[in-house]
């Protein structure tokens, strides 16, 4: 007889059960129970709108959930309604925004997070620098405590928050939970990111990782929660899944995640953009063309130049930027400033590329204002007009023109941002960090969208440090290194490897 296999048990660091909350007539987590075993990274993932965030904020204590629910970490329970502050010391949380006062030292921000050290009444700043050094030592991360956060790269700022996090924590038992933690990481400091993490989960921690990158779901965590709508879908081990599986899971359809542009026919020779000697901060004499109906775009590191390009070809950094462009059939002049010249997307959606206070409409009317209005008042039709067309043009769901832009999902955002800017025919598009924050039954549908235009004739540009970005909207790239351009590829030539390799300098 056949000895039966006995897989190991796991025992949960953080059991919920019954979780529900409800905002006015919206039920944003619907009788959820999820567990996350001790000494795993178990990833939490969903759409845009699906729960995560309302789930991770109920269990930091920010919201309050619907009668019924139950926590357990530890195999001891605790009060969901509790204050966050009243929650089990060993739950730590990284949110997207960091928490981070930039304009403060690495000594301070761990001063608000954990408190200063004092004597007799006053702040020991020897002693509070001596424990910053000491908490980020075991990251082995060169860090002037006492510079402004805002001199540090982004790897280095989610670094500090993760050591501020698990200060004065017993990690043989902790849970850390980390949202987004790669959003504005470029892939090598990615890989910085996750080593630091290896080591937090060796010392016995749990981590749960949220995160619309589902490649680094598989490169990093051993299980998978799938949210939709409110409720939990599924459960279930990373291996022997798909990225496939886990996206059909996430919009409750198959996703088509294997979208790109066809191959074109030749070069262009009619130019949507034209540009030449681009310099700033980072650029160092930047050449580049986009044709008519190209989508190009532009790669690097941080520091590379790519993250200021889009800016310098948009108008907007023209304080410390120079170089000479041609957009359409324009004539050249000069990188003027005056804020944003040409159309963009903004890589920092939420405070440069929509007005949340306004409705749908209301932003998506604003480049075309002055062509709304009749003797100094403007045309509510004609704005309601302009909103719908662009609406149904890029498959805004709900399409409801009235709505708070706000109270959308990241993508559906995206979405509006994109279509202000083809109300008009334009020869040029620029597009900075296009997926940032969004899930990916959005991104594809951002990646045929833009196909679409390009294949009517848009010109595109665009930055990014997602690869996937680039891998399916591009057909040829620009790689920088150094303020220049590195590498070129060229359709074929666009992939993973060819791309981190131009970008850290390694021979193919």
């Amino acid at each position: 007889m056949a000895t039966a296999i006995r897989r190991p048990v796991r025992t949960p660091a953080l059991r919920i059960e019954r979780l529900s909350k409800t905002f006015g007539a919206t039920k944003a987590l619907d009788d959820v129970t999820i567990a996350f075993d001790r000494g795993q990274t178990h990833a939490l993932v969903g759409s845009n709108g699906s729960g995560k965030s309302t789930l991770i904020k109920t269990l930091a204590g920010y919201h309050r959930p619907d009668p019924g629910a139950h926590a357990y970490f530890a195999g001891e329970e605790f009060d969901l309604e509790a204050p966050g502050d009243e929650r089990p010391a060993g739950l730590r949380f990284i949110h997207q925004d960091l928490g981070l006062v930039l304009e403060l030292s690495a000594v301070d921000n761990f001063g608000l997070k954990c408190g200063f050290s004092t004597s007799r009444g006053f702040v020991s700043w020897r002693e509070q620098a001596r424990r910053t050094r000491e908490a980020i030592a075991r990251f082995d991360l060169g860090l002037d405590v006492h510079a402004p956060l805002s001199q540090a790269t982004p790897v280095e700022r989610t670094i500090v928050a993760i050591a501020a996090a698990i200060q004065d924590w017993d990690e043989d038992g902790g849970l850390l939970v980390l949202d987004e933690p790669t959003a504005a990481l470029p892939p090598v400091e990615v890989t910085e990111l996750f080593a630091i993490l290896d080591e937090v989960k060796a010392a016995g921690a749990t981590i749960v990782y949220v995160s619309h990158r589902l490649d680094e779901i598989f490169q990093i965590c051993s299980d998978v929660s799938v949210l939709r709508a409110g409720r939990l879908v599924a459960s279930r081990a990373v291996e022997g899944l798909e990225p496939q599986d886990i996206a059909a899971l996430m919009v409750g359809t198959d996703v088509d995640t294997e979208i790109r542009p066809t191959r074109p026919a030749a070069q262009r020779t009619d130019l949507a953009l034209e540009a030449r000697g681009l310099r700033g901060e980072f650029l160092r004499g930047v050449d580049l063309q986009v044709g008519h109906g190209e989508i190009v775009g532009v790669a690097g590191l941080l520091g590379s130049g790519r993250e200021e390009l889009p800016y310098v070809v948009a108008g907007a950094r023209a304080d410390i930027a120079s170089g000479r462009l041609r957009v359409g059939d324009g004539e050249w002049s000069r990188v003027e400033s005056g804020g944003f010249r040409h159309p963009i997307v903004p890589a920092d959606r939420l405070r440069e590329g929509i007005v949340g206070e306004m409705t749908i409409e209301e932003n998506l009317a604003l480049p075309v204002l002055s062509e709304l209005g009749r003797g100094g008042l403007l045309r509510r039709g004609a704005e309601r007009d302009v909103a719908r067309e662009s609406i149904r043009r890029v498959d805004l769901v709900p399409p409801e023109p009235d709505r708070v832009i706000s109270t959308l999902s990241g993508g559906n955002q995206q979405k509006v941002v994109v279509a202000r800017w083809l109300t008009e025919q334009r020869p040029l598009l620029i597009l900075a960090e296009p997926t940032a924050g969004v899930d990916i039954a959005a991104r594809m549908a951002l990646f045929r969208l833009l196909i679409a235009e390009a294949d009517r004739g848009l010109g595109v540009l665009v930055s990014s440090s997602d690869v996937d970005d680039l891998l399916h909207l591009c057909t040829r790239v620009l790689v920088l290194r150094d303020g220049v351009v590195a590498r070129e590829l060229a359709y074929d030539e666009i992939t993973e490897t060819n791309l981190l390799h131009a970008m850290e300098g390694i021979d193919s």
